[in-house]
């Protein structure tokens, strides 16, 4: 399968949501954001309605789905309720991640080797209503072997752990977590699946990732939504489109 050239930014709104509902009231919107976020060119808008609706709300999806012309990337955990609400949806893909409700972000990938059989179910309805189905695993090739049996489109790797080296200084451990990704994505490839990355990427670390010809998209949130506090999203996402062009020619 030979890699493409375009590398598209999905944009995640979902800590617009957060300091939304810090206060219990309607503003910030997150779909005003998702809106700049598409006139900024990101490529895609991902949003994750957790079960507990944290930060994105029911509401919040059915908003999205009206008013953009970029895909959505809906994000959500493997439960009846969630597949549900996907299928009334039909958005144009949607991630599988693991979810506990005492983290405070998503630590690691999903673990599809031990859940083989039910989520190969849980996916099909997915894949017949039409939509892409992702799977967010770690860089681990046993993962990604069985994120394709079940039938898997996509995988998004885990880059929490290679961004978390990255600020704590660790760079032995950070470069070994780099050739990881660097080889899952070209395994993962050689399998005809499409290689997706995300998880606390910032403009620090974001170029080594983005020079992976077979990496296909980065979806990228809580630094976006952070760094627009002080720059304006527009300009932050601009930033990042240019960093990520950058490395990728």
């Amino acid at each position: 399968m030979k890699p493409l050239n375009k590398l598209r930014l999905g944009v995640n709104i979902d800590h617009v949501a957060t300091v939304r509902n810090a206060r219990g009231g309607a503003y910030p919107d997150p779909l005003r954001a998702a809106k700049l976020a598409q006139e900024a060119g990101a490529d895609g808008i991902t949003a994750h309605l957790r079960e507990d609706r944290r930060h994105i709300s029911d509401a919040d999806i059915d908003g999205l789905m009206d008013v953009l012309s970029i895909p959505l990337n809906f994000e959500m955990a493997a439960t009846q309720e969630m597949q549900q609400i996907a299928l009334r949806h039909k958005p144009h893909a949607v991630c599988i991640v693991p979810e506990k409700r005492e983290e405070r972000t998503t630590e690691g990938g999903l673990e599809v080797a031990r859940e083989e059989n039910k989520l190969a179910h849980f996916i099909a309805p997915l894949r017949e209503a039409g939509c892409r189905v992702s799977i967010f695993i770690a860089a681990d090739q046993k993962q990604i072997d069985a994120a394709a049996r079940i039938g898997a489109q996509v995988i998004e790797l885990h880059t929490g752990a290679y961004c978390d080296a990255h600020a704590e200084g660790r760079f032995e451990a950070r470069d070994a977590e780099l050739v990881s990704l660097r080889d899952m994505s070209a395994y993962a490839n050689s399998l005809g699946l499409e290689v997706h990355a995300g998880h606390g990427l910032t403009y620090d670390t974001v170029q080594p990732i983005a020079a992976f010809p077979e990496v296909m998209e980065l979806n990228i949130g809580h630094f976006i939504i952070g760094e627009a506090i002080f720059r304006g999203l527009t300009p932050t996402i601009h930033e990042m489109r240019r960093l990520m062009d950058e490395a990728r020619a």
